[in-house]
């Protein structure tokens, strides 16, 4: 028997990114296009259990496009990796109505969507929403655009003073376990080098960089470091700069979580609409359990098992890319 959705639910979880409440108001008007009601869900899968949930009309998501953020907001919730507070979840969901769920987040929101639509036979689908744009399936992630410029528009400002004194910088940039942030904000504000957690080690990168002598022909450097544990962040590296070539006036700039924040821009305003009318769009069609991706700049399905265990790969032609134009 076809099983009929009449109501959505949909919520926002882990990290907040730009574009967020752009998939917000996309899912909501294609839900009501589609002849269905929509529960909005308020701190991600905490909300759940607590039961912070309230109907939405079209009108609830107007003038939301522009904001960065989430207005559903977002919390951690560890008892939601239980199964007594994923049973409760499940009973408020059943109480509210809702029939299916859409999800926006990285691999934790989709992990627990995973867990939770095997346990309760729940139909779940996943917009990738992270400015890490680490998820395998999709080329870019909503957030990751807006992030990438937010990036380059600080690094722009920081090379002035750079230029001014001789410095050299290392500024850190979010990617915890990728470095797609730090590698193509590296190529789009020229910076000198990146030092990204899926090559090497990071004492072969900055070795590397020392021995290529990076400073020879400029008057400042730039370098971008991704804040994994691999790389040691930019604190890490400056200190062994500074023991290993006192020579060079060094400085470190963490960017911290300005990357999360601001307007998004246009890409991921138009990213996030595709992408939450398609999740409708699979509802529809009785899809369930999988993410939705961009591909070629067409809209793809990748099964949630999939979007979190397989790595997504860095482009290492860039780094060579980046390697030549440094010179």
């Amino acid at each position: 028997m076809k099983y009929e959705i009449k109501c959505i639910g949909v919520l926002t979880s882990g990290g907040d990114a730009p574009g967020m409440n752009a998939a917000v108001r996309s899912v909501t008007r294609a839900a009501i296009f589609n002849g269905m009601r929509v529960k909005a869900i308020y701190r991600g899968y905490k909300g759940l259990i607590t039961n912070e949930i309230v109907e939405f009309q079209t009108q609830n998501v107007s003038n939301i496009i522009q904001q960065g953020g989430t207005i559903l907001k977002s919390a951690r919730c560890a008892e939601f990796r239980t199964p007594e507070g994923r049973k409760l979840a499940y009973d408020n969901m059943v109480a509210a109505e809702i029939d299916a769920l859409v999800v926006i987040g990285g691999d934790g929101t989709f992990t627990g969507a995973r867990i939770f639509a095997q346990e309760y036979n729940v139909p779940i689908v996943g917009l990738p929403g992270t400015i890490d744009n680490d998820l395998y399936g999709t080329d870019s992630t909503i957030g990751y655009d807006t992030a990438l410029n937010t990036i380059v528009e600080a690094v722009d400002k920081i090379r002035d003073t750079a230029t001014s004194h001789d410095r050299l910088f290392f500024i850190e940039v979010m990617g915890r376990d990728a470095g797609f942030l730090a590698l193509n904000s590296a190529l789009a504000s020229g910076a000198e080098a990146a030092i990204i957690p899926e090559r090497e080690t990071k004492v072969d990168q900055l070795e590397e960089l020392i021995k290529n002598g990076f400073r020879k022909t400029k008057n400042s450097s730039i370098v971008i470091v991704a804040e994994s544990d691999i790389t040691g962040g930019a604190t890490e590296m400056a200190e062994h700069v500074r023991k290993e070539h006192p020579e060079y006036d060094v400085r470190v700039t963490i960017l911290g979580h300005i990357q999360r924040g601001g307007s998004p821009t246009a890409y991921d305003r138009i990213l996030a609409s595709r992408m939450g009318v398609a999740s409708i769009d699979a509802l529809v069609d009785e899809q369930r359990n999988i993410m939705i991706g961009i591909v070629n700049d067409e809209i793809v399905h990748v099964p949630f098992t999939k979007a979190i265990k397989d790595d997504k790969p860095v482009n290492e032609n860039l780094l060579g890319v980046l390697q030549i134009l440094s010179i």
